[in-house]
């Protein structure tokens, strides 16, 4: 996987980037050549707006529903209308939750979670708050870092209408067995909305095996710019009557989509799907999960620092950190003095630092490992933590 880094310019020699160990893939991943080579092309030879007659229009037009099909495949789609372009997950899942809560009434439930990012909580609490509905919580074993679903029967009622959760957390790095909890939520008629923005560059996605009504992700963590694409069942999003002006379509996907959609931004997408394809999600995960447990192994070795998360299996490569005596902040800094990029709070995950009882503790450092990482720079990492803690010893 080593060869992998040559596709990524920004880790070239002469970037500002070389020599950077970028841990911090799990807030957003470098863009691959392929991306970028697709979003240039976009710019400089398809750069018109959608609908017209004339050569670059319909060239624009061609891209998007390559895209879309691109997507459909890589989901396990039924159909690409099936796919919805958004500016990113959490806009994606604001506009969803407000288009959802016009069929809901005052006591409906919403079953949402301990684990998940807020941008999977916090617009299903605004819209409980507005229609007056009620919403329980679904939590997590800070012993496992498992969900607790022998509490599902309770939890889940005829009046659940919607289940909110995440693939993988992007904090403790679970990933969560969707499955079950979907088939459980259907059980009582309930509607599955799936975070898979962790999972997305880590695995395969198949939502006719999960059984899922939506999925959403951000191209941007899995090598891709900055946009959202959300996956719904077809006859559901039909069903569904979004705000949008007047003068656009009535059928989806692109009555979800509101405005003009970013041509350049869709070619990338595109082109970080071809980049994982060339790849190989299979290659991509084996070579992840040797990294994962040589960092693993390595943290397990020196004093004082504490991993809050599984050990090796049922997870993704990003992992919560805590170090004795030691504010997340202070070593975040610290790590970026030596050129290695990570990340420090709670890290938009809210409710799972909260559970963990480190919210106030400044949260956790959190490192993210990617395709183009490398075990020198996972060693590299090791040592610089071990001369972080070398006073606790």
């Amino acid at each position: 996987m080593i060869e992998v880094r040559k596709h990524f310019p920004s880790l070239a020699e002469g970037r500002p980037g070389a020599g950077t160990v970028f841990f911090d893939g799990a807030a957003g991943t470098q863009i691959c050549a392929r991306s970028i080579d697709r979003m240039n092309e976009a710019m400089l030879d398809d750069n018109a707006n959608f609908g017209g007659f004339f050569e670059t229009s319909q060239r624009a037009g061609e891209l998007v529903t390559k895209t879309r099909a691109a997507l459909a495949d890589f989901f396990h789609a039924n159909d690409a209308r099936e796919i919805v372009f958004g500016q990113n997950m959490t806009t994606l899942t604001l506009a969803m939750a407000r288009t959802f809560g016009r069929r809901l009434q005052t006591g409906d439930e919403l079953l949402l979670t301990r684990m998940d990012h807020d941008a999977n909580v916090a617009p299903w609490l605004s819209l409980a708050e507005d229609r007056g509905l009620i919403v329980k919580w679904l939590d997590f074993s800070t012993e496992t870092y498992d969900y607790e679903l022998t509490q599902l029967d309770e939890l889940l009622t005829p009046r659940t209408k919607l289940v909110a959760v995440n693939f993988a957390s992007n904090v403790i790095g679970t990933i969560n067995d969707v499955r079950s909890i979907t088939a459980g939520a259907k059980a009582v008629g309930a509607l599955v909305f799936v975070d898979a923005v962790q999972y997305a560059p880590h695995g395969v996605i198949d939502v006719q095996n999960i059984g899922c009504d939506f999925l959403v992700c951000s191209a941007y963590k899995f090598y891709g710019p900055h946009y959202g694409i959300l996956w719904g069942k077809l006859d559901v999003l039909e069903s569904l009557e979004p705000y949008k002006v007047r003068t656009a379509p009535a059928h989806a996907p692109d009555k979800f989509e509101t405005g003009t959609k970013s041509r350049e931004a869709i070619a990338g997408v595109l082109g970080a799907i071809e980049h994982l394809q060339s790849v190989g999600m299979a290659a991509i995960v084996e070579y992840e999960e040797i990294l994962t447990r040589q960092l693993i192994a390595g943290l397990r070795t020196i004093k004082g620092v504490t991993i809050h998360g599984k050990g090796n299996g049922g997870r993704v490569p990003t992992l919560a950190l805590t170090i004795q005596g030691k504010s997340p902040a202070d070593v975040a800094m610290a790590l970026a003095r030596e050129r290695i990029n990570v990340w420090h709070g709670h890290n938009y995950g809210w409710e799972p630092v909260k559970r963990l009882g480190l919210l106030e503790a400044g949260g956790v450092v959190r490192v993210s490992l990617a395709q183009y990482n490398t075990a020198e720079e996972v060693d590299y990492f090791l040592e610089r933590m071990a001369g972080l803690t070398a006073s606790l010893r």
